[in-house]
């Protein structure tokens, strides 16, 4: 079926950044990663055979059940099926880690409380924003990985609407707020925000074609896919094309636990490394991990084809001499500085207290993630 969708780009594309290398250099990297038992170097070649020895297997056993807590349900998105593939390939008990898996329901901002009070470890955000807007409302948590470096947020309208001011008076749905990069969409379209009335009109985007709402926000990887589904016409709105930075797939965790735990954090991002090639080739063997897990209906076909988009934003918008998840604060705090136009904060905060690349820099060499057994 060929999408009833149309693509709106009166603005030019986001501008692109300069890459920031990593805190620590590969060769770096190399010496702290690659130590032995006994506390001697081991030879490169031998880098795999020295990443779990008893004294680090003990330490992640030490840290007893680890609980991650999705970002809605079992669907298939990026920094979410892997955690559900890790587990279902033993890729954490090869780590000697033991992980939970709980089912969120889209409460970003809940789901961090959980995690900054300590009664779940792990969590997605949507995008490095949501880690700020955690940390303003006293929910302690930090970013240890970032995998896609655009936008997952979009916002679609009825046909019709050749211009966003259009929207003015008119009704928008989200799930649970606007995110930030649709806000500063409307935004920099000159579009009066507070004249248009926003409700929550919760996960079935049907809600645009029978007149509910005027406009809905979404992820590009479900409702638009729902939508051609449903064979319903629809516009698309996305923010890079209205020069908006963005992120998705955040993965957090709290900054004290992670100090005290710093292998299982480290070991957790390696299975999600792991998994991540394992899915990229195999996508509807760990999609089906994540139905196994569902009670309720699943759709495998369309979760098939959220994970196939994420995943593919994922590479389109990592550089290569860079690693799945890496964080660049630079492009973080353009991300950030959208808040603060919005009038969310008053002033862009420190944000390097916010975002901790070290966790997934030490489980690579270079590009390339280390695993026991391989050479």
């Amino acid at each position: 079926m060929t999408p009833h969708r149309e693509r709106k780009t009166p603005y030019m594309t986001l501008p692109s950044h300069p890459i920031r290398t990593g805190r620590l250099t590969a060769a770096l990297l190399t010496g702290a990663l690659l130590t032995s038992a006994c506390g001697q170097e081991a030879p490169e070649q031998d880098a795999a055979a020295a990443v779990i020895d008893d004294d680090r297997c003990m330490d992640n056993q030490r840290a007893g059940t680890i609980t991650f807590v999705t970002g809605y349900h079992y669907q298939a998105s990026v920094s979410q099926l892997e955690v559900i593939a890790a587990e279902a390939l033993g890729l954490f008990e090869t780590l000697c880690l033991d992980v939970e898996i709980q089912p969120g329901n889209g409460d970003v901002m809940g789901n961090a409380q959980l995690v900054s009070a300590g009664t779940a470890h792990f969590t997605p955000a949507g995008n490095e924003a949501e880690i700020v807007q955690a940390n303003e409302r006293d929910h302690e948590v930090v970013g240890i990985a970032t995998y896609g470096h655009v936008p997952i947020s979009t916002l679609l309208t009825q046909q019709g609407v050749d211009d966003l001011t259009e929207l003015e008076g008119r009704t928008l749905g989200h799930q649970s707020m606007l995110p930030a990069p649709v806000e500063a969409m409307l935004v920099e379209a000159g579009v009066d925000v507070d004249t248009i009335e926003q409700v929550e009109a919760g996960y079935d985007p049907s809600v645009l074609p029978r007149d509910q709402v005027q406009a809905l926000t979404g992820f590009r990887s479900n409702e638009p896919h729902q939508l051609d589904a449903m064979d319903e016409k629809y516009t698309e709105w996305l923010p890079e094309d209205f020069g908006v930075v963005g992120s998705f797939g955040v993965m957090a965790t709290n900054p004290e636990w992670a100090e005290e735990h710093p292998t299982v954090v480290e070991d957790f991002l390696r299975a999600l490394a792991r998994a991540f090639d394992h899915c990229s080739e195999n996508g509807e063997e760990c999609v089906g991990y994540a139905a196994e897990l569902d009670e309720a209906g699943y759709d495998a076909e369309h979760n098939l084809k959220v994970w196939d988009t994420e995943r593919e934003l994922v590479g389109g918008s990592t550089p290569d001499d860079q690693v799945n998840g890496y964080i660049d604060l630079g492009m973080t705090e353009d991300e950030v500085e959208s808040l603060k136009d919005s009038g969310e904060l008053d002033s862009v905060p420190d944000l390097e207290p916010m975002f901790e690349p070290r966790y997934l820099e030490a489980v690579h060499v270079a590009t390339e993630v280390v695993w026991p057994g391989d050479e």
